[in-house]
């Protein structure tokens, strides 16, 4: 509705104001907890620190994975004279490759511990945007090859992410799943509204994920902050939230 609102009134730009306000109200109100007890002061004074490399990975993740699943069509048709039927196909690769991902690495994690799943995924990503940002013009199947490869790089890497931090941050129990994907959506909209200005400003979409690449290598290192001290979670996706043997406070007594 308010993307409506915004666009139409010329002012899109609108809906990232008015959400960052919305944010910035709620995480001051009171938050009640499993046991029914008022938390005063807010959430944001009662995260542990931890939390925050869990947030920054999330950010950095929901840029890399918006810059391919918002861009990748108008770059292989901008960028690498592509018809929109082929930069159609890139973009239906790169989802279809994400869900792949997903299956496989659950199904391989006996043999290949999340962990080095954890690790490896985003190196994939810093090859995959070089990549895209040296892609040949007149290529477009070679196009639709790489932006299938950033899926299944992307692939498993957010529910790790959760899985990883209600695994090692038992304080915050079902709240961790939530908290990561609200800063995945801030990394989305970094990429979904920051990127339009850049292209207006002349910057071409092979510069901008040339240094999207660059920012995928600091999420490489940070995957070695977020895991670091913990085993591998017993599982790829997340534990769902009420589940008997998810952390809560009370487990810990």
């Amino acid at each position: 509705m308010f993307v409506a609102v915004f666009v139409g009134l010329g002012f899109w730009w609108g809906l990232p104001v008015l959400l960052s306000v919305l944010v910035f109200f709620s995480v001051r109100l009171p938050l009640q907890t499993s046991a029914s007890t008022a938390v005063s002061g807010g959430w944001a004074t009662h995260v542990p620190p931890a939390f925050w490399l869990f947030a920054g990975f999330a950010v950095l993740y929901g840029i890399r994975e918006t810059m391919n699943g918002n861009w990748a069509q108008l770059d292989i048709t901008t960028e690498h004279v592509a018809s929109a039927t082929e930069a159609s196909i890139a973009l239906t690769a790169f989802w279809a490759m994400v869900t792949v991902g997903r299956v496989l690495f659950a199904s391989i994690g006996r043999w290949v511990p999340p962990r080095v799943t954890y690790h490896v995924l985003p190196v994939v990503l810093v090859g995959t945007f070089a990549l895209v940002a040296a892609l040949p013009d007149g290529q477009p199947w070679l196009g639709v090859a790489v932006f299938g490869l950033a899926g299944l790089g992307c692939s498993a890497l957010l529910p790790l992410t959760i899985s990883f931090g209600q695994q090692g941050l038992a304080g915050m129990g079902e709240a961790v799943a939530g908290g990561v994907i609200a800063f995945y959506q801030v990394g989305y909209g970094i990429a979904a509204f920051g990127v339009g200005p850049l292209v207006d400003h002349g910057t071409s979409l092979s510069t901008i994920y040339g240094w999207t690449a660059i920012a995928a290598a600091a999420m490489a290192v940070l995957s070695f902050a977020v895991a670091r001290h913990q085993p591998s979670p017993e599982r790829l996706h997340p534990r769902p939230t009420g589940h008997p043997h998810a952390a809560s406070p009370g487990a810990n007594r």
